[in-house]
């Protein structure tokens, strides 16, 4: 297969729920996040998907989603207190928000919903929450 990828930085804040250090407590990261897209065929131009698609499609979604929001899982019991507080400004998650947990949700969820007419999939997403520390999930063919 081939593949292409493009990055989308963001920013947003998260917390670890239930984590044993620093990241239990409420803080933010300038995240880096890389979409791999795979297709069965190139296109009549010779591309997977044209990178400003991939832009289309999966960046914008983070920064309608997810930019410049707490990003918060909904069964933390400070969620319902932030919400109250900022109501737009918190993202709720399904899923405790670690960067293994957000890279798996936007391959297995955001992907398909929004590549389904694309004749694309993504199949891999790497989070940097910082540039020493990432998490890389691949969809499981």
């Amino acid at each position: 297969m081939i593949t292409a990828t493009r990055y989308h930085d963001f920013s947003a804040g998260h917390r670890v729920h239930g984590h044993e250090s620093k990241c239990a407590h409420l803080h933010g990261h300038n995240y880096r996040v890389y979409f791999t897209v795979e297709a069965n065929k190139l296109d009549n131009i010779g591309r997977v998907m044209d990178f400003s698609a991939i832009k289309e499609h999966l960046c914008e979604w983070l920064e309608r989603t997810w930019d410049h929001k707490m990003i918060m899982w909904k069964h933390d019991p400070l969620t319902a207190e932030l919400q109250r507080v900022d109501p737009q400004g918190v993202a709720v998650v399904t899923f405790n928000p670690t960067a293994e947990a957000m890279a798996e949700h936007l391959v297995e969820v955001v992907g398909p919903s929004v590549l389904k007419e694309t004749g694309v999939r993504l199949v891999t997403c790497t989070i940097e929450e910082t540039r020493k520390c990432s998490a890389l999930y691949t969809l499981n063919k």
